[in-house]
Formats: C-alpha cells, structure tokens, sequence
C-alpha cells in the first residue's frame, strides 16, 4: 500500500511535473471549449485560472482539476444566443454560482454517492476512447471541429466518426508525423526512461512532445515555409501589447438584467447541471485516487459556487470538475490539490507574460498528449476485468461506455444509471422470495425487503401448489413485506382448506409484517418466532 503524504509542500516534487501536463491538456481545452461556445476565447481561460486556483484552494478533493466543460456548451452556446449582451450571461454563471452555494448547504452532494461504480468505470473508458476518436484528426492536422468536443453531433454538422473519414481525406503529413513520433516518445519516456532515471520523472513527457512541437515546426518555418503548420493550426491566445490592454480581456456582469426570467432559468439550469457532472467527476476522481481518499461532496458544492460567482463577475465561462484534466493529473503522480493550484497560476502567468510562445505550439503536439491519456483511461484489461464480473457487471459498464459514445456524457451516464438500476433491482426481486418444494411440501421463503414487484411471483408460484399439499412461508427474515404481499398471502390461506392445503406462517415477533390472519382455520397454524 502506498503511503500517504503529509502537507501539501511536502509533494512538490510529484504535483509540479503534474501541473505542467494539466496545464498543457487544459489550455487547448479552455480555448477550445470557449470558441465551441460562441463565447470570447479568454473567457475559457479565465474559467480554467478560477478553477485551478480558487476552487484549487477551497476545495477538499486531492486530485479533482476543476475548468470549463464541454458538457456545458449547449447550454452556454444557447443562453449567449438567447440573452442580449454577453454581460447578461455572466450574471447568470455569478447566480449559478450563489445556486450551488445553497445546495451545498443544503446537503445535496449526497446524491453523487448513489452513481453504481460501474457506471463510474464505464465513464472514465468513455471519455478516454472519446478522447482518442476526437483527438485523431487534430493530430493528423485536420482542426475543422474545435478541441475539447465530447458529443458525438458535432455543430458543423459531422459527428465522431464521420470527422475520421475528412482527417483521413485532408491529412496533414507533417501533423501527422509530428503527432506519431510525440505519442512514440509519451510511451518511450514513461515506460524506458523513467524507469532508468528518477531524473526523467521530474520532467512531464508532455513537455518534451510540446517543446518538441514548436521546435520542428519553427524550424520548418526557417527552411521550407510550404511544409510548416500555418495559424488555424496552431493554439491562439488573445496578446495583449500592455498591462492595461490586457485587463480589458475581463468582463463584469451587467446587473441590469437581474429581472430577465432567462438569466434566471440559465442559471438554476447551469447550476443544476454542473453540480451534477461535478458529483459524478469527484466519485470518479476519488475512484482514480492511489491513497482512496474520500472528497467531501457537501464542501465540493460550495466551492464549485464559489468558483462560478468569481468566473461570472470577471469574464469567465461556468465551471465544473473536469474529467480529462482530473485524469492527466492522476496519471502525471499528482498527490495533493497543490497541483491544481499551480496549474491555475501557469495559466494565468504564461497567458499574462509569454502568450507568443504559447501560440506556437502545434495542435497535433496538444493531441499526442491527449490521445496518451485516453489510452490510460480506456486499457484493454478495463474492459477484461468487468467481463470477468459477469454480465450484471459488465452490462451496465458496457453501455455506459456505448451510450457516452453516441451520445454526451451527462445522457450516457444516465443510460447507464438505469441499466444498473435495472440489475440492482433485478437482483433485489430474485433474491427477495425463495421457493422450493419436494413432492407435495413447499417453503416459500421472504427476505430482505419484498416488495410489490414480487407479488406476481408469490402470487403465481402459490397458485399452483396442488391440493393436499403442505406450505411453510417463512417471513422470519424479511425485513419489510409490502402489503400486497401480505393481501396474497392471507388470500391463499383463506382458500387453502378449499384444496385441503396445510399452510404454516413463521413471522417475528420483534416486526410488524402487516399479518392479520389469526390461524383459526382447521389447516392453517401461524407460529411466532424469536429468530
């Protein structure tokens, strides 16, 4: 067993070369996320600096990397259409914020612990073979559709599969070599070089690809311009020529709009919908988690709000925690929240002082990193293991995986949760009533909760005992029997000295099944018991 850091210091030396590979996965996402929005492309920064830093801090998860998210941009893309200025909908995101605020105090983080594990593995192989599919045609230099999509529509009309065929068509060779070799080197770094120095796993793999990005593609720049990546190619971040222009990437609320009952649906939608997708991000997250820590949902809440009124009051897109950065962080040796935080502050600085550099770097580098990740989340032996459990297991695992392709994740993750719900209560009726006979003796057996669902069983399996027959029905063990049960039970002990039938009824003492037959018919006798 691994054993547990002390202090969030103490973990420097593991969380820093985790915050570089978060920072460098997030900031084509914040982008990419804003533009797929229709919103300002710094309001995707601002959202991913707020979610690193401030909710960094507040919140009690270790390794959950909170930012935009791509599940949000219907929602967002569709209140920006709706409202009149851009300012009206940062209000909104500032009152969703003030929304999660009271569920927090309201307790309602509960509701994340009720997701069935295997949705929650179905969800993390989802979004890692998500991540491959969506990333393959920006490493072969096809960026028709914005990075940090996740639903399978897409909004230039093309969906995940269909955008493979044109990336296959309108292939890029030195994008696709330079996306080839950095995803070559991921695999070398971390399973060769690593291994062989503790030199090389101070300096993030992710790093070296992105450096190595730039370098190749500025020197094909310098040589032979025809073959470089040109802009629409390359990540685009706002520069600003002063300090003082550089503020004037922020935006404020416009209060004036308070009395807009959209700003006010926005905002109730907005809040429901992240706090959901943040519950089922930090069971994720604390699933992923080498020490099992457990994330208290209640504080989440909270921070989450506190993080989206700060977002809406300078500029900023709505917040969530965040699946793909959580999972680059897990997977880069993160061990604190200190790695959020200063993921946040790259952000912020690189964004404030070398932008330049930054809108060097190739998306196809961007893509190798985050194809890297998804094979992490989505590993054959993922797919094995639930197979091995069986098809309760696999099932509802499998069609999570299925439906978060097909469709978003917030859809698939409820596709699922039914699936499992379905097994859950499958198995609850199977195991609720047993019955077995020999001859003409019949036990019907009642435990656990027997609910109404198990009534047409009980009722068919006790209409055909034959006459002159002898039926215990013991409901020592049930806990709870719904009263239907308890009406087809005492109906069939009416009629049964009709077939000159012998029924014994053992119930508890100690709990009130709802009986009422009182035992004075000829071939009925109903024996209390202790056990």
């Amino acid at each position: 067993m691994v054993k547990k850091e002390k202090g969030l210091l103490s973990s420097l030396g593991s969380d820093f070369p985790a915050s570089v590979v978060v920072f460098l996965v997030a900031l084509p996402l914040c982008l990419g996320i804003a533009l797929g929005s229709g919103a300002p492309s710094f309001s995707g920064l601002i959202a991913g600096i707020v979610g690193g830093v401030v909710i960094g801090l507040l919140s009690k998860s270790p390794l959950s990397v909170s930012g935009p998210a791509a599940g949000l941009i219907t929602i967002v893309s569709g209140a920006i259409g709706k409202l009149p200025v851009f300012e009206a909908f940062l209000l909104a995101v500032m009152l969703s914020g003030v929304i999660q605020i009271v569920l927090g105090y309201l307790k309602l983080g509960v509701l994340g612990d009720y997701i069935p594990a295997g949705v929650i593995k179905g969800m993390l192989a989802a979004i890692g073979l998500t991540l491959i599919l969506k990333q393959i045609p920006h490493l072969m230099g096809y960026d028709a559709d914005f990075v940090g999509d996740e639903d399978f529509k897409q909004q230039d009309g093309k969906n995940t599969f269909t955008e493979l065929y044109y990336s296959v068509r309108y292939m890029l060779p030195v994008a696709f070599a330079l996306g080839a070799v950095s995803i070559a080197l991921q695999v070398f770094w971390d399973k060769v070089l690593v291994k062989k120095a503790k030199a090389f796993k101070l300096i993030p793999s992710a790093l070296i690809v992105v450096l190595l990005g730039v370098g190749v593609n500025e020197w094909l720049k310098a040589t032979n311009p025809t073959l470089a990546l040109g802009a629409s190619h390359l990540v685009n971040i706002p520069m600003a020529a002063s300090a003082a222009e550089f503020f004037t990437f922020f935006s404020f609320p416009d209060f004036s709009h308070l009395g807009n009952i959209t700003v006010w649906t926005t905002a109730i939608t907005l809040a429901i919908v992240a706090s959901l997708e943040t519950l089922l991000n930090i069971e994720a997250a604390d699933e992923m988690d080498p020490y099992k820590r457990v994330t208290p949902k209640n504080r989440e809440l909270m921070a989450q709000g506190t993080g989206n009124m700060l977002a809406g009051l300078i500029g900023g897109l709505p917040i969530t925690s965040v699946i793909v950065r959580t999972s680059a962080n897990v997977n880069a040796g993160a061990r604190t929240k200190m790695s959020a935080v200063l993921h946040g502050l790259l952000l912020l600085l690189c964004v404030a002082l070398i932008p330049f550099l930054l809108n060097m770097i190739p998306f196809a580098s961007l893509a190798a990193v985050l194809i890297y990740t998804g094979y992490k989340l989505c590993k054959p032996a993922l797919f094995a293991e639930f197979y091995k459990k069986g098809w309760t297991q696999f099932l509802p695992f499998a069609i999570t995986v299925v439906a978060i392709l097909f469709t978003n994740l917030l859809m698939g993750i409820f596709i699922g949760c039914v699936v499992a719900m379905f097994f859950v209560l499958r198995s609850n009726f199977k195991s609720a009533v047993f019955v077995v006979h020999d001859s003409n003796k019949y036990l019907f057996r009642l435990r656990k909760d027997v609910s109404y669902l198990n009534k047409p069983i009980i009722k068919n399996k006790l209409e055909k005992v034959p006459e002159n027959s002898y039926v215990m029905i013991d409901a020592q063990r049930a806990d709870f029997i719904d009263k239907d049960v308890v009406e087809v039970i005492e109906d069939f002990m009416k009629a049964a000295p009709l077939k000159d039938i012998t029924v014994e009824l053992k119930k508890s003492v100690y709990k009130d099944q709802g009986f009422s037959v009182n035992g004075n018919g000829a071939h009925q006798e109903i024996l209390a018991s202790k056990n």
